[in-house]
């Protein structure tokens, strides 16, 4: 039995922190799951696990929604007010900015409905119901021969079934996801209301404080919060934006507690966390880090570099800009801590040490032999057959399909649908014609130039696309001479251009514009590149569906949750502070004392710079009903839920189901999160709502939005 404890140990599944701490649990099986609610209770739960969720009456769930389909949120009044974080809805606050009206500086209120901003291309997600349909998905792929059939049986299934739902009702939106990396299928019903409107934000000062430098950090100081309204038609129903719609009425309204949290305090957490690796084998981990987080790391610090530079020289390039550097800058940092922490915390090692237990399992039990006794033999040799080629996507994919947004606007163009239905049509050139609001072609030259020599230098001469050679010898070598000529003869630089192309200008041949003639040879090499390794993709797919359904079976008497995968999830635990590093002890929470701490150390960073006026409203120490057991005003927390990308926005609750605050990140120390759990150092970092009701009542005079919240006292 030696091997199977020391698997237990390396896996982190020690029933009494696993539990605890470990796990973001699918509602589905939550009542039945007896083990994980009895876990619950001793560490707290005061409520009823069936009012967490329940698909016949109104609970807890009811109350989260996927905002956006990249972020959570929670409602919060019988009038549809959502709480979400500010960075969730940094573009919508972005896209409503102006140098004459900077809401990302200043902080936005709306004083009246009338006020409130809509958001065209935003919406918000209620889960209705989920079934677990994984009979009926494999048997439709039982006489499947080959991965690529088993594909194409699959997502077959799964379409119909989630069609299904809609074609019995139209306001219904029912998916299939996969889980256990294939082994299982669940469908989730769905309603979306797409009039979702823009009420409050602090400023950036309070919900970006810090901004890089802090980001992923613990301590924190930031009021990472914001608040929309959904809106709905005369029936309660969801509809497009219009001016007659009417504030949406919830099923639930989450209450608000003011009485906080200690140290040990119970604290959950619902949302929609968007994709860990937890089951990953140790060579797709190795992949991962040399292919697509390094080609993070280096193709978006070169980008983001110019980005800033020039987001630091003007105004109205920092509006522009502000949205696609936040997104672009989260992910980038979030690689650089994953790689660290993988080699830091010795990630690889320990999944290594999993897997030679596993062989050992398998080599015991004659049955699992004769299914798997080429698995891992399979498994190294398929990802070193594609690990140059993956490589090489990987930095490709950063370098030109998420590069220059010349090539992105090109991409589209060439993927627009006019035979689509009349709204999308409508929807889709609006939302191209607007791209141009943020786009500076200066800019994106130089980015486009500095994509062209990372790329070059960072993969193999095999894998340069066409417009190397044209450089070569067209333009002597140049790269810059090349770009200028590019964006100079392209007709899509301008909306002018992207209008005949919309307008269908008999004229004007798509062709042979050269940015989308550059785009078309991208398509090209990027496709060629991935067939080159599509045989050993598939092997690789069908490799770690049978390795995760191996490491199920060897573990049989312990509850798997699945990855995460953007469909709603619990996480638990208590508030917990947590040890670093030798000598070092991190607190659970933080107070308004840091804010005026770093606003000292960083003086001169915009970054940390604060409002006089919040200042002075902070130093009063007047914190009225929200300030903590000690007069003093909190300002974050955390707490060892495990949470991941996604879980944004997310609501923290009490053992009551009352709110505490929302999650907005997670900590450096444990920035390999998504593919182990590391339980001494993982930690979610939430916002305190008390901070969000003292900045939206004291510093934004909205305290009719605070009227309209349920709070418990």
């Amino acid at each position: 039995m030696k091997f199977r404890l020391t698997a237990i140990v390396l896996l982190s599944i020690c029933l009494s922190k696993a539990f605890a701490d470990e796990g973001m649990w699918l509602l589905g099986n939550l009542n039945k799951n007896k083990q994980t609610e009895q876990v619950m209770k001793q560490l707290g739960l005061q409520m009823p696990v069936k009012k967490l969720y329940n698909p016949k009456k109104p609970c807890l769930a009811d109350a989260v929604v996927s905002f956006g389909g990249f972020c959570s949120g929670v409602v919060v009044s019988e009038d549809g007010l959502v709480f979400t974080n500010h960075h969730c809805g940094f573009s919508s606050i972005q896209q409503h900015s102006s140098v004459e009206h900077d809401y990302l500086k200043d902080g936005f209120v709306a004083r009246s409905l009338e006020e409130e901003l809509p958001n065209p291309e935003l919406y918000v997600r209620f889960l209705l119901r989920t079934e677990n349909v994984t009979k009926r998905v494999l048997s439709a792929a039982k006489h499947a021969k080959t991965e690529s059939e088993r594909r194409v049986a699959v997502d077959s299934v799964m379409n119909v079934i989630g069609m299904e739902i809609s074609e019995k009702d139209s306001t219904l939106t029912g998916i299939v996801d996969a889980y256990y990396a294939g082994n299982e299928f669940w469908l989730s019903v769905y309603r979306d209301y797409n009039d979702v409107r823009l009420v409050f934000a602090p400023p950036s000062s309070v919900g970006k404080f810090g901004w890089d430098t802090d980001n992923w950090m613990w301590p924190r100081h930031t009021g990472d919060f914001s608040v929309f309204r959904i809106y709905a038609n005369s029936k309660n129903g969801p509809a497009d934006y219009s001016p007659e719609n009417v504030p949406y009425h919830p099923e639930y309204v989450a209450p608000i507690s003011l009485d906080g949290y200690k140290e040990g305090s119970f604290c959950m957490t619902l949302g929609y966390p968007g994709s860990t690796e937890r089951y990953l084998s140790s060579y797709g981990i190795e992949e991962m880090m040399n292919g697509i987080n390094q080609a993070m790391i280096d193709v978006r610090g070169v980008k983001q570099a110019v980005w800033k530079r020039e987001m630091d020289r003007r105004p109205d390039i920092r509006i522009k800009y502000a949205s696609k550097y936040d997104e672009s800058s989260n992910y980038w940092k979030n690689s650089i801590g994953t790689n660290k922490a993988i080699k830091h915390l010795k990630v690889l090692e320990k999944k290594r040490a999993a897997e030679a237990a596993l062989r050992e399992w398998i080599q015991s039990h004659p049955e699992e032999r004769e299914k798997l006794l080429r698995l891992f033999s399979s498994l190294e040799l398929n990802y070193s057959n594609r690990r140059e080629t993956n490589r090489a996507l990987a930095y490709f994919g950063e370098a030109f399909i998420n590069g220059p947004e010349l090539v992105q606007l090109a991409l589209e163009i060439l993927n627009f649908d006019f035979e689509a239905e009349e709204k999308q049509v409508v929807s889709r050139m609006k939302k191209l014609l607007e791209k141009y609001d943020n786009l500076d072609t200066a800019i994106d030259k130089e980015v486009f130039a500095a994509m062209l020599k990372e790329y070059q230098g960072k993969v193999d001469k095999k894998y340069l696309p066409a417009m190397y050679q044209k450089i070569d010898t067209l333009y002597n070598g140049n790269i810059q001479t090349y770009v200028d000529s590019l964006y100079a003869t392209s007709q899509i630089t301008s909306p002018k251009g992207l209008k005949r192309f919309l307008e269908r200008d008999t004229t004007y041949n798509l062709i042979e514009d050269p940015a989308v003639a550059l785009s078309l040879d991208l398509i090209v090499k990027y496709y060629e590149m991935n067939q080159s390794i599509s045989e050993a993709s598939e092997q690789i797919e069908q490799g770690e569906r049978l390795f995760n359904a191996a490491m199920r079976r060897m573990y049989a008497d312990r509850n798997f949750y699945p990855d995460a995968n953007s469909t709603m999830r619990l996480s638990f635990g208590t508030v917990d502070g947590y040890s670093p590093f030798d000598g070092a002890t991190y607190d659970y929470y933080t107070t308004v004392k840091g804010i005026f701490e770093k606003v000292k150390e960083h003086a001169g960073d915009i970054d940390f710079a604060v409002q006089p006026e919040l200042l002075n409203l902070l130093s009063s120490g007047d914190f009225g009903r929200y300030a903590n057991e000690q007069g003093d005003m909190s300002v974050c927390f955390i707490s060892n839920n495990d949470i991941t990308g996604g879980n944004s926005g997310s609501a923290m609750f009490n053992s009551k189901g009352e709110l505490l605050g929302l999650a907005f990140d997670g900590n450096w120390e444990a920035m390999s999160s998504d593919i182990v759990f590391e339980p001494d150092l993982q930690r979610c970092i939430g916002v305190d709502v008390r901070y969000m009701l003292f900045i939206m009542e004291k510093y934004g005079k909205a305290g009719n939005l605070v009227q309209e919240l349920k709070i418990a006292r």
